[in-house]
């Protein structure tokens, strides 16, 4: 079999008639539906750091022949510039995936993806043992395979690739359960995506048992059925690598009597779009980034000493949190909630805060209200949204302008300060007089 054959097997389709187009950088070249009698557009594809093959089935190819490499192959096999192969909408016999991937450790592949793609039927993977590939990150999306449970055998053939693999995701695919075997298999992963699937808070612990992706640092379990805020973070003692986790588009609720600790390398912690009407604690001890925006939340009250970066964004609170409980603060994001005045006051006594944003909100432009935002955005930076979503929604003569321009009177806003001096002034004239 040629090498072009070879790679249309291994790396594409053979399947309808079809062209490949480059992008305009010449970097990402796209195949439709191959064919044998187009291999000359396949072979323009070759020059590309990325290649992506869409559209068709395999399934015809199952019994074909595929022949090991003689030497020139494997040499220009390891000469081309590929490092990521995309592979969608398509229908993939297991056993000739099995066939065809050990191909690979003779290329500089380091990503590969499957995207909407159906895998049919078991292959064997007995030819992977011990076989070491370049890939580094495997992602699956929107795929259609048989269940992991009962295919720790199938994995164990992959081990010495698998032990290797650092970025691992399996998004939008209906996966409910991890095997904790195979779990143990990824001793290099630094990074799992598991978002949009149907784990559930018992499917977690077996999942991250003991030995299982001993270094992962960044997890994602983003849109899951997870509900309980304390089987969650009793299912992560064991991760102690881990200082990004992602439980977004979750429905977790508390659990008052919960003291479970999290492992105290966590640094990034996501719990937006949850339906929280309170911040769920305990809290890891050394956050640095909490999101919370999206949810229901009405005030908070917490203090978190390490924490840098807090998103409240597009909630219910009618004030903003009291600086002074984050005094490492340098971002600060409270869009879109029912905020009408912003504490200036304790933004001039804090200087690691830069970064405020807080457009959206029904703002008071009588006196403090207008003075106090015109006075932040001397301060630190609004983002985008200044000064044009800043609006006015009382008292009624400013309502609907802009709060930069709302001219606040000393005399007005801060008689006091005025009439303060006045009296003494009279006072002293007065002693002086008598």
């Amino acid at each position: 079999m040629n090498v072009a054959v070879l790679l249309l097997l291994g790396l594409g389709l053979l399947e309808a008639e079809g062209r490949c187009f480059f992008s305009r950088t010449q970097e990402h070249c796209v195949c439709y539906n191959l064919s044998q009698k187009s291999l000359g557009s396949i072979t323009q594809c070759l020059a590309a750091t990325v290649v992506e093959f869409r559209g068709g089935e395999l399934e015809r190819y199952v019994a074909f022949p595929i022949s090991d490499l003689n030497p020139s192959t494997i040499e220009m096999l390891g000469s081309l510039v590929i490092r990521k192969i995309i592979f969608g909408d398509l229908l993939v016999p297991e056993i000739l995936l099995a066939r065809v991937l050990r191909f690979f450790s003779y290329t500089q592949v380091q990503e590969l993806v499957f995207e909407s793609c159906i895998f049919k039927g078991r292959g064997n993977w007995a030819e992977m043992a011990r076989q070491d590939l370049p890939i580094l990150s495997l992602h699956f999306h929107n795929v259609t395979s048989a269940p992991l449970t009962g295919r720790e055998q199938d994995f164990s053939s992959l081990s010495s690739w698998l032990e290797t693999l650092q970025e691992l995701s399996v998004t939008g695919s209906h996966v409910t359960s991890l095997p904790c075997s195979i779990g143990r298999l990824f001793r290099a992963l630094r990074s799992l995506d598991m978002a949009q699937n149907s784990l559930g808070d018992k499917s977690l612990m077996p999942t991250f048992c003991e030995g299982a992706f001993p270094q992962l640092q960044v997890l994602s379990l983003q849109c899951n059925n997870l509900t309980s805020y304390h089987s969650v973070c009793e299912s992560m003692q064991l991760l102690r690598e881990l200082q990004h986790l992602d439980l977004s588009q979750n429905k977790l609720m508390a659990d008052p009597s919960s003291s479970c600790q999290w492992p105290v390398a966590l640094r990034i912690f996501n719990l937006s779009n949850n339906g929280l009407d309170e911040v769920l604690t305990p809290l890891p001890p050394s956050l640095e980034v909490l999101d919370v925006s999206c949810n229901h939340l009405f005030a908070v009250d917490i203090s978190l000493s390490s924490l840098k970066k807090f998103f409240l964004s597009q909630n219910m609170l009618q004030a903003a949190p009291s600086i002074r409980n984050y005094p490492m603060l340098d971002t600060l994001h409270l869009d879109n909630n029912s905020i009408t005045e912003l504490p200036w006051d304790e933004v001039k006594l804090l200087g690691h805060l830069q970064d405020v944003t807080a457009a959206g909100n029904p703002y008071n432009c009588s006196c403090s209200g207008a003075g106090g935002v015109q006075a932040l955005a001397g301060l630190v930076h609004l983002g985008q949204g200044w000064p044009q979503d800043y609006k006015c929604h009382s008292p009624p003569r400013c309502q609907g302008r802009l709060v930069k321009d709302v001219l606040v009177s000393v005399l007005q806003c801060n008689s006091a300060a005025v009439i303060a001096p006045l009296c003494i002034a009279l006072i002293l004239l007065g002693v002086a007089g008598a």
